[in-house]
């Protein structure tokens, strides 16, 4: 598509355009040319791909409206975390759905969830069987802070819906120009990797290569649930996305989605000492940092695909650091004895 994109309303929260690094020493033993877009970059307390997504959630909200906003994730969620931050500079209040295993005794503040606290989020604990009926969840605090006085505006869990998918539609255009800089710039065939776990970046990336009409295959490695999940997921927020915009491209769920199955290990946010290792080895080699909830789980899948079929990703890819350093922060224990 040559025509400017006309994108919904943003309010400016990510520092971007992040930098697009080789991994020299990688790429050198892989035999193929590996980058990372640098979506860790957008901030540091803002830090990830979350921001991406809110930027244009917030300014939905704002011109709605809204002064406290209604979030879920897990007790460790970048996106909650994030979110509570945004709301802090647009001065909204937060409210963070988050699951544990037992709500009346809930962890310690670390990591993700102590920045939660820092910037002054109300924090509702809920088991993970009623983390499954969150929607109900959130009709409930939404209804509670209407009986205050308060105006919420709700933002599903990681801003994966069809508004949050224009922050990477957005990325992907920023990618576009990162290419033009490569050996064989837009025209040289290009797997773009990502970690899926709620499925709005996923989305978001598909749907920029079919509006800027580049020559790129995007790939995500789930990093919870199961290919057929996030298959619906991602088909249901594209096929949204392109109908509430009338964006008119054509998206085919069997042609356009690719998921890489089978290395959720031992389930969501719970690490195997093998992904443990990887990110202590890519730390070491590029000096570039993982995190164990997503591309830590991503960037093994990759390698791992890589391993058996060395040119499965052809001969560049440009894998997508989502962020998330601050869940390594509550994994120190079992990583020491990695160190």
């Amino acid at each position: 598509m040559s025509e400017k994109i006309e994108y919904p309303p943003r309010v400016k929260l990510a520092n971007t355009p992040t930098p697009l690094d080789m991994l020299g020493r990688m790429s050198d033993k892989l035999g193929v040319e590996l980058y990372v877009k640098r979506d860790d970059l957008t901030g540091v307390e803002l830090s990830g791909n979350k921001v991406r997504k809110l930027e244009f959630a917030f300014a939905e909200a704002i011109n709605n409206g809204a002064d406290t906003v209604l979030t879920c994730g897990g007790v460790q969620s970048n996106h909650a975390r994030a979110t509570a931050i945004a709301a802090v500079k647009l001065g909204l209040n937060s409210r963070l759905i988050l699951r544990v295993s037992d709500p009346s005794n809930p962890p310690s503040y670390e990591g993700n969830s102590l920045l939660d606290k820092l910037a002054g989020a109300d924090i509702v604990w809920v088991t993970p069987d009623e983390y499954e009926n969150r929607g109900e969840i959130f009709e409930r605090e939404a209804d509670l802070l209407r009986k205050i006085g308060q105006k919420p505006y709700i933002i599903p869990e990681g801003a994966s819906n069809s508004i949050g998918a224009w922050g990477y539609i957005r990325a992907v255009e920023e990618l576009a120009r990162d290419l033009d800089d490569l050996s064989g710039g837009r025209d040289k065939p290009t797997t773009i990797i990502n970690a899926a776990g709620s499925g709005g970046t996923s989305a978001g990336l598909i749907l920029g290569v079919l509006l800027f009409g580049l020559n790129v295959n995007v790939v995500s490695v789930n990093v919870c649930n199961d290919k057929d999940y996030f298959v619906r997921v991602i088909g249901d927020i594209c096929e949204k996305t392109i109908a509430n915009y009338s964006l008119g491209i054509p998206f085919l769920r069997d042609r356009d989605i690719n998921i890489i199955d089978g290395y959720v290990g031992k389930g969501y946010a719970i690490s195997r000492p093998e992904e443990l290792n990887l990110i202590r080895d890519v730390a070491r080699t590029e000096g570039i940092v993982l995190d164990p909830v997503y591309t830590g789980k991503a960037f093994f899948g990759m390698l791992k695909e890589l391993e058996r079929k060395p040119r499965i990703f052809g001969d560049r890819i440009i894998f997508i650091h989502t962020g998330g350093i601050f869940g390594l922060f509550p994994k120190a224990g079992e990583m020491s004895a990695l160190l």
